[in-house]
């Protein structure tokens, strides 16, 4: 890092940066000011990144606001720990003169198998069938095998191509919708209405936006199939959480396979929590280790290629 150089982590908690050797090398280049809980607060997070230079982001939880942005008149890089911006606001930033960084890609190999590990659960209703084995039964009933049936890619960005690999991988048909089609991807695009009509899988990989926010509604919800399962992986808000659950509630959708939710965590008495065709997972679809180390290491060289003059990964 050049030296001098004032760099703030306000939110680290649960702890990932600290243990990480990205963070080390961090260090190696200067103090600097780490915060192992969250912010609690626009102000808490205000306080925190008031004299900073650079800040990297780990939660999503932290938001960064007009007025969190314009409470800190030197920032110039936000390093994002993750794809997702809807924390930020862009526009704000691009006034006060912030870039904004991200690390693409790197969780998309972790996240896909995420998905495909719900997609199987959910199909094979593996917690309900292991939940008996172990209370003594030996349960028999339907099951649903993915090979020769119809997956639904929602978004072409990396994790939806890798996921969409990996479905065709075993054995399914891959149809898919993009907000920016490119035939050259290779994949067979439909509209959205066709999708959600005949696939037997529908997974979201879009990122959170005003664009987005509520993309799957109680309209879209109600053109699944009734033996259909929704996957996602990508951030709760997109989906009209309160359709959702009517709709698998009364068993007009099979079910679901959720690593994300409105509210984070997700509360114990969650309508969520109390039906038997979901497969819940607290937003851990890519946090194994490797993709861990790697995205956060990428954090940090966004910080350094930045303070070379050489930005990567700008947002906007």
């Amino acid at each position: 890092m050049l030296p001098k150089t004032k760099i703030v982590i306000p939110d680290d908690a649960p702890a990932v940066m600290a243990r990480s050797s990205a963070y080390g090398g961090l260090l190696e280049g200067g103090a600097v000011d780490y915060h192992d809980s969250l912010p609690g607060s626009e102000e808490g997070l205000a306080a925190r990144i008031g004299e900073a230079e650079v800040v990297i982001n780990i939660r999503a939880s932290s938001r960064f606001t007009e007025r969190v942005l314009a409470s800190a008149p030197r920032l110039r890089l936000l390093s994002i720990w993750g794809t997702g911006t809807d924390n930020v606001d862009l526009a704000a930033a691009a006034r006060h003169g912030v870039t904004v960084t991200n690390t693409p890609g790197v969780s998309a190999p972790a996240i896909a198998e995420h998905a495909l590990a719900l997609a199987l659960a959910v199909a094979r209703r593996l917690p309900r069938l292991d939940t008996e084995t172990r209370r003594g039964a030996w349960p028999r009933g339907d099951v649903l095998l993915l090979n020769g049936k119809t997956l639904g890619i929602i978004g072409l960005g990396a994790i939806g191509r890798q996921f969409a690999r990996l479905g065709a991988g075993i054995g399914m048909r891959v149809i898919a919708w993009t907000m920016h089609p490119n035939p050259e991807l290779g994949f067979y695009l439909v509209e959205l209405a066709e999708l959600l009509q005949s696939a037997d899988v529908v997974s979201l990989h879009l990122r959170l936006s005003d664009q987005t926010r509520g993309f799957l509604g109680r309209r879209e919800i109600g053109l699944m199939k009734p033996s259909a399962i929704l996957l996602n992986t990508a951030r709760g808000a997109i989906v009209d959480e309160a359709a959702l659950v009517d709709a698998l509630a009364a068993r007009r959708i099979a079910g679901a396979g959720l690593d994300v939710f409105e509210t984070e965590p997700l509360p114990a008495n969650h309508p969520l929590c109390a039906l038997d065709n979901v497969v819940l997972t607290p937003h851990s679809a890519g946090i194994a280790p490797e993709a861990l180390e790697a995205g956060l290491q990428l954090a940090v060289d966004n910080v350094r290629e930045f303070l070379r003059g050489r930005p990567q990964n700008v947002v906007r």
